[in-house]
């Protein structure tokens, strides 16, 4: 329903309650008129039209519609702690000045049944409109964590393409100009073929420089899960770190980026596949080892689009290359990513 239509509904049908009520004349079209520009005001002033609401309803005893959707935009637009003064504040004006009107009018309503209108005229739509906002700012925030996650992802994929391919093409040149450089040449081109492969060696040197202080770039170590788990928090997600053992360094550079690799796959799969669902990332310092572990519930109905990517693929690898192992456990009830890293580089370099 566009705007304008829910103005005439809201128009309308408080109108025709102050009609039925015996109203006449141009006291009903001031008060039509009134709802109209109450209406109007509240995507621009929320807050100025639900007090404006509240007015009109003291006034008229009506304005049942109109104290609704003010209510629910004054709740979803609220944002600092002034905006919660501000509607509670007029919020308790109201629920007086109702109950005076009680105990002044002879044959009025119990106070309970006062008390009842404030609740579902008022506060419910403003809780309603508080909840709304929250939770989009809540998936908005999960979509910023995804996002950046796999932005990361990719830069750290390109990163690593970039070097297979670029590193394997100035190998060849420079083995080709080695050979040539022994062979039998001239002085002039020998010095030109020697220039060659001494440039294809700088310019591999200088890629493989760039693409590791790249990856050190965008890939953070053991150190940084704690930073990952708060964001993850700010960002709405249920998650709780625990640890047990013994916590020692990681000395091997390689293990200390898996452990935070493991433990951000887990965190992205949870809110793209459970969200919602708490989700525990757990560190066991063994004597010889860490295991990194995030489990989440998985929920009742699976997930729309539960099409894997490369991720866990492309995180096998990088624990593999750490010397470590990765088991992914993908039961009825529960996703679990569990990762084995050793301590020692010396036991990294001789698993690989």
């Amino acid at each position: 329903m566009s705007r304008y239509a829910v103005i005439a509904a809201v128009v309308a049908a408080d109108t025709a309650l102050l009609w039925l009520d015996g109203t006449r004349g141009w006291t009903l079209a001031a008060y039509a008129v009134a709802v109209a520009l109450t209406m109007a005001a509240t995507n621009r002033l929320p807050f100025a039209a639900f007090l404006a609401a509240l007015a009109l309803a003291v006034l008229t005893g009506g304005s049942l519609a109109l104290l609704v959707c003010t209510g629910f935009q004054a709740g979803h637009r609220i944002s600092a702690r002034r905006d919660v003064v501000v509607t509670a504040g007029a919020l308790t004006a109201y629920v007086c000045v109702l109950l005076l009107a009680v105990e002044r009018a002879p044959g009025a309503a119990e106070p309970w049944v006062a008390l009842a209108r404030v609740v579902v005229l008022t506060a419910l739509p403003l809780l309603a409109g508080r909840y709304l906002a929250q939770e989009r700012e809540h998936l908005r925030r999960e979509g910023a964590l995804v996002a950046e996650q796999e932005r990361l992802r990719e830069r750290l994929r390109i990163a690593h393409d970039m070097h297979d391919s670029l590193g394997h093409l100035l190998s060849l040149v420079s083995v080709q100009a080695a050979a040539l450089e022994v062979g039998t040449l001239p002085p002039d081109r020998r010095q030109a073929v020697r220039g060659l492969a001494d440039a294809a060696r700088a310019a591999a040197a200088e890629l493989h420089e760039v693409v590791g202080a790249l990856r050190e770039h965008d890939a953070p170590g053991l150190d940084d899960i704690g930073g990952l788990v708060a964001r993850s928090r700010a960002a709405g997600a249920a998650v709780t770190i625990e640890s047990s053992g013994q916590a020692v360094p990681l000395t091997d550079p390689p293990a200390s980026r898996a452990a935070y690799r493991v433990v951000q796959e887990g965190l992205t799969n949870a809110v793209k596949h459970a969200p919602g669902a708490p989700v525990t990332v757990s560190l066991d310092w063994q004597p010889d080892a860490l295991l990194v572990s995030v489990r989440n519930p998985l929920p009742r109905r699976p997930s729309p689009s539960p099409s894997p990517g490369n991720g866990l693929d492309g995180l096998t690898e990088r624990v593999a290359a750490a010397g470590g192992l990765l088991h992914v456990h993908a039961g009825p009830r529960e996703f679990r990513l569990v990762a084995m890293l050793p301590l020692a580089p010396a036991l990294s370099g001789a698993a690989t």
